[in-house]
């Protein structure tokens, strides 16, 4: 990043001429700082976003973005009357190409929302010092005036940049919808002819006169056998397709620290969990990693929900620990989130089922658990973990407890863009 102290003739910085009141003094000095101010909000940025540090901006052009946005801020502050930074095509753009690199870099709206707070905060802290050092009787109203056009400023950059991330999300959202319904066609058409072939081979076993003819009726098998075969193909290829979806396609892929999502979690079942009579307690060893959040969530919510639903009532002390730790087994990191409990488990014989949607272990309880449902949240979990690449593994015994584990792998957004 470049280090000149002055403007150097950039056709975009403040005329020294025309500046007289504080508001211009202050610009002035934020268009000579520009690439400092710059150089300490990217020092800022880079422990925020997950990729290298060299490609927190991959190109010269990229890496002068935001000392030229610093400076058109500063320009806006200096002379707000003359210079409307929204109508000025250079810089929107500048702005737009902010939003459309943070897309293909696979950051989150939360992301490009804190980098653009510390931009502000490190503008505001460098108004604040200048009006202070350059004129220290200065009146309150007058730094408000210099604060609220850098921020107004940083609020429209800022509006370009998410919008445009959203831009390309949408499009690229509209581009998978739009594959999935061409393949959803093809395989609608696909599905006809083995549907066919089933249902009539069917209908000919169930004949009286097929049954006394063992030529035709191995035949009529042979054809049903086929027509399944290529069903289960289809549902198979189906399959493949629906999760071909990256974990790093959604705008909620983001720095989350996982125990502190835990917490919120547990909060959220905090009255379930007293009218049980259960303890939840959290260990968290984990660094902050990037991760899915909403499907983080949505795995903790239904693994806490079913170990407080399922606690055993025979029991004093019913108890659920939630762990996180970093992921020894993911050579890129990642996390691994182990839930344990000290409920009425499950019996060895329906441990291999768990996962599969409608299964329902001890339904036979629900009266005396106060539990009911569908049979879906493990089905959920297991969805959500698949698409995420990560791992989950649950052992139990019956009368004793259950521990899942659940390891994910940290989205490598550089490796996502390319």
């Amino acid at each position: 990043m470049k280090n000149e102290s002055s403007t150097g003739g950039n056709p975009l910085a403040p005329d020294p001429s025309v500046i007289s009141d504080l508001a211009g003094v202050v610009a002035l000095r934020m268009a000579q700082e520009a690439p400092s101010l710059a150089s300490t909000w990217l020092a800022g940025l880079e422990p925020m976003l997950a990729v290298d540090s060299n490609q927190v901006f991959p190109s010269a052009s990229l890496l002068d973005h935001i000392p030229n946005l610093i400076v058109e801020i500063a320009r806006y502050v200096g002379t707000p009357g003359d210079v409307e930074i929204a109508a000025n095509t250079s810089v929107i753009e500048k702005a737009r190409e902010l939003g459309t690199l943070r897309h293909a870099q696979q950051a989150s709206v939360h992301q490009l929302l804190r980098e653009y707070e510390l931009l502000s905060d490190i503008l505001e802290q460098f108004v604040a010092d200048e009006v202070e050092r350059l004129r220290p009787g200065s009146s309150a109203a007058d730094s408000v005036i210099v604060l609220r056009r850098a921020g107004r400023a940083v609020r429209i950059l800022m509006r370009t940049t998410v919008d445009t991330f959203v831009e390309r999300y949408l499009a690229t959202i509209g581009e998978q919808t739009e594959r999935l319904e061409s393949f959803n066609r093809m395989v609608g058409h696909e599905l006809r002819n083995p549907l066919g072939t089933v249902a009539f081979a069917t209908r000919l076993l169930a004949a009286p006169e097929i049954a006394a003819d063992a030529e035709r009726r191995t035949k009529i098998v042979a054809r049903l056998d086929r027509g399944v075969s290529r069903l289960a193909a289809l549902v198979e290829m189906l399959q493949g397709i629906s999760t071909q979806r990256s974990s790093t396609d959604t705008p909620l892929s983001q720095l989350v620290d996982v125990g502190q999502l835990a917490s919120g979690v547990v909060k959220q079942l905090e009255e379930m969990a007293e009218a049980r009579a259960v303890k939840v307690t959290i260990v968290s060893e984990a660094p902050a990693v990037v991760l899915d959040v909403a499907r983080v969530e949505l795995v903790l919510m239904n693994l806490l929900s079913n170990a407080v639903k399922y606690a055993d009532p025979a029991k004093s002390e019913r108890l659920i620990e939630v762990t996180a730790a970093p992921a020894a087994s993911r050579s890129s990191g990642g996390v691994e989130l182990t839930v344990r409990d000290n409920g009425i488990g499950i019996p060895s014989e329906a441990i291999d089922s768990i996962f599969a949607p409608m299964t329902r272990v001890h339904a036979d309880r629900d009266a005396e658990l106060g539990a009911d449902g569908m049979g879906l949240g493990l089905a959920i979990v297991k969805e959500c973990v698949d698409a995420m690449n990560g791992t989950i593994t649950c052992t139990s015994r019956a009368g004793e407890g259950t521990t899942f584990i659940v390891s994910l792998p940290a989205i490598n957004h550089q490796t996502a863009a390319d």
